[in-house]
């Protein structure tokens, strides 16, 4: 499952939204990681322009910005809108994985990145936008190229929990759930989320 799945989904159940997600692994490579925020860091805009992520469109009533995150294009004022949204969505999503390394991640997007991108929407200057495309490329390579590959969806609302398994989010209705797999893998990952979790009011199983 990547990111950016987890900025549409809403329970089946009680339609809530936004969930919260728990990350146990990943499928993506650490050295991976390391690469997009090395080239985050170099701020290397020749590389991140030849990735072509960001496009800007010169039209009739001036220019107008998409990438894999906002994808139909947008006046730069709503496109920096829709990705700082973007952004505030990171604030439900826990890193409970073993390395930490998307933790990390986390601190830079929800910290620098988005204090630099707010900044840049209140004083918006056109022949500047390269200014931010070292954030915008760590953004989309987060919300696109990383693949949760174990976790769970979690409806604050409804207490139920769906399971996140080889990269699938499982979110069917109740009665079609596999309770001895699900409570499998709870148990298997117990280690990876906390007493709290457990106490609550858990649906369809506990353990």
């Amino acid at each position: 499952m990547k990111p950016w799945l987890f900025d549409i989904l809403a329970c089946p159940i009680d339609k809530f939204f936004p969930l919260e997600l728990f990350i146990f692994s990943l499928e993506t490579k650490s050295e991976d990681l390391q690469s997009f925020v090395e080239i985050y860091k170099n701020r290397n805009i020749n590389v991140i322009n030849n990735e072509e992520i960001i496009n800007i469109y010169n039209e009739e009533g001036g220019k107008y910005y998409r990438d894999n995150i906002v994808i139909q294009k947008q006046k730069l004022e709503d496109y920096l809108e829709q990705i700082i949204s973007s952004i505030d969505e990171l604030e439900y999503i826990n890193d409970n994985s073993p390395s930490k390394l998307v933790t990390s991640y986390f601190d830079i997007l929800k910290t620098e990145i988005k204090e630099k991108i707010i900044k840049f929407s209140k004083n918006q200057e056109v022949k500047q936008f390269n200014q931010i495309l070292p954030e915008l490329y760590l953004l989309n390579k987060f919300k696109l190229e990383i693949e949760i590959k174990s976790g769970i969806l979690f409806c604050k609302k409804c207490e139920r929990w769906y399971p996140i398994i080889e990269t699938i989010p499982q979110m069917l209705p109740d009665n079609y759930r596999d309770k001895k797999t699900e409570i499998e893998f709870l148990k298997n990952n117990k280690n990876l989320l906390n007493d709290e979790f457990f106490n609550q009011n858990l649906k369809p199983f506990n353990i």
